[in-house]
């Protein structure tokens, strides 16, 4: 009975760190860096933020969180494993989630993208090892196709709703978080790992940890160079996010 506890709690503590790695990871691929990121006068800066102290506080705990637990881990983690074999690991996750940026694109009316990503899936499954290498992109200059769930919903009309920065995950919005979600299930719907809770968790917090190795001391800087972390990141989740979009212009 108490060994079964024990794997409880691992197991919940390694899906929290399979969050954080995604939230942060995503956060620190903007170029907060760039002055671009704190201007206020951007589109996405008029989406509202009617819940900051509640978006502050979530804010504090990812970032504490960040700092004990998902940065000694990802540090470690780069130490053991070369940046080249790092590298590999992020194409092969990156290439299971094309069919799921195809459907996006089809369901957007983006034909051509559509098929560009089914494509990429076939080449670099096929020829670049199960997707550890981007012949796609090197051999056959297929660039990678843009396209999410949250994104398919604002071609359809529906606003963002608000700014939202979710227990563990990050900077969002209502409408991009619901997106992600749904985006999430359906790639989990076609890996084999997904019937076992275990091997879920492990694979997944493993892809997190690997794709945050590849940024380490990025969040550290930003927070040095921001008078306000908080506004910094948010300002630059909306900036990555309108360069993510830049095909729909």
């Amino acid at each position: 009975m108490r060994t079964s506890h024990v794997q409880l709690f691992a197991l919940r503590l390694l899906l929290c760190l399979t969050l954080v790695c995604a939230g942060v990871g995503q956060a620190v691929a903007a170029d907060f860096l760039d002055d671009a990121a704190y201007e206020e006068t951007t589109p996405e800066a008029s989406v509202p933020d009617p819940i900051e102290p509640f978006n502050r506080a979530m804010f504090a705990f990812n970032d504490t969180l960040y700092v004990w637990v998902l940065d000694p881990v990802a540090t470690g983690y780069s130490k053991v494993l070369p940046a080249d074999i790092r590298g590999c690991i992020g194409n092969f996750f990156n290439n299971l989630a094309e069919p799921v940026r195809s459907v996006n694109c089809l369901l957007q009316g983006r034909f051509r993208d559509s098929g560009l990503a089914l494509s990429r899936f076939a080449i670099n499954s096929v020829c670049g090892v199960f997707g550890l290498a981007d012949p796609a992109s090197k051999e056959f200059k297929i660039a990678p196709v843009r396209a999410s769930l949250g994104e398919t919903l604002g071609v359809w009309g529906l606003g963002d709703g608000f700014y939202l920065v979710v227990p563990i995950m990050g900077p969002s919005t209502l409408r991009d978080f619901t997106g992600n979600i749904v985006d999430s299930m359906a790639r989990a719907s076609y890996t084999p790992w997904n019937d076992d809770f275990t091997t879920s968790a492990t694979v997944f917090g493993s892809n997190s940890v690997n794709r945050v190795s590849l940024h380490l001391g990025e969040y550290e800087e930003i927070k040095k160079l921001s008078f306000d972390p908080y506004v910094a990141f948010r300002n630059g989740y909306f900036q990555l996010r309108d360069k993510k979009r830049d095909h729909l212009e």
